[in-house]
């Protein structure tokens, strides 16, 4: 596909349109690789092998993971946020040009 653009295009044109799809791709891999590694991080939802142990945790111990786990949960959003927005300003770039 790209051997079709650089007919149609200017060498400019095109030197430009080829940098700004390697930016974007590797922006793309930079927010995918943070939003894993985010989602790592967290703690998972069940109890686990604690269940079956009967340990539990006091109100500050829970208090002090949630807010870790609150602010770990915003930036996953917020990279998957960038993520999205960046994916679909390349596929309406790959599609206008």
């Amino acid at each position: 596909m790209l051997n079709l653009l650089a007919i149609q295009m200017s060498p400019e044109a095109y030197n430009v349109f080829v940098i700004l799809a390697a930016v974007a791709m590797v922006l793309m891999f930079v927010a995918a690789l943070i939003a894993i590694i985010f989602v790592l991080l967290q703690q998972s939802n069940s109890d686990g092998i604690q269940g079956i142990t009967g340990s539990s945790e006091t109100f500050f111990g829970k208090n002090k993971g949630q807010s870790i786990e609150s602010k770990l949960k915003k930036w996953t959003w917020i990279s998957l946020g960038v993520l999205a927005v960046l994916s679909i300003i390349f596929y309406v770039v790959m599609i206008i040009i």
